[in-house]
């Protein structure tokens, strides 16, 4: 049976998935995830304090904005071909995510190595990057993870 995902021998370096789903983030999105991982930073839940600032509105929570990037990127790229997520590396937030922001990403794999531990597998690793509506890049991370091969027949 296939799989949306790729297993790690159809993968290249340079491969680029510019992912179909987009997403408008909204004021659930943020507080409830906010809420639920106990941050209580103004930042994020504090419309008030925020009229102040150099934003002027909350900003949605980073941790929210990681997450629906990364999960934006499963179907095309590990959606029942990843064994795990190994880690993530370099995440940045180069400009704020508002609500109301719609959300698109790329992935690009950039590195792909054989597992020395497990023969039917191999890391790859990822760079996915997130954009508003109006093409800033809002967030990035390098992700690696292991990754099945295609079974034998």
């Amino acid at each position: 049976m296939g799989m949306p995902g790729k297993w790690f021998d159809e993968m290249h370096v340079g491969q680029v998935f510019d992912h179909p789903i987009r997403r408008t983030v909204t004021e659930t999105d943020n507080v409830l995830f906010s809420t639920m991982t106990h941050n209580p930073a103004q930042l994020h839940l504090d419309e008030e304090y925020m009229k102040g600032t150099d934003y002027g509105t909350r900003i949605v929570n980073s941790c929210f904005t990681l997450g629906l990037m990364v999960g934006i990127s499963v179907n095309e790229t590990t959606l029942g071909t990843a064994i795990a997520n190994l880690g993530w590396d370099e995440v940045r937030f180069p400009a704020p995510l508002f609500i109301g922001d719609t959300v698109n990403v790329t992935t690009e794999v950039i590195e792909l190595r054989e597992s020395k531990s497990r023969p039917g597998a191999g890391i790859v690793t990822f760079v996915h990057k997130a954009f508003n509506q109006h093409g800033e890049c809002v967030a990035s991370c390098k992700r690696s993870g292991l990754q099945h091969k295609r079974p034998q027949a």
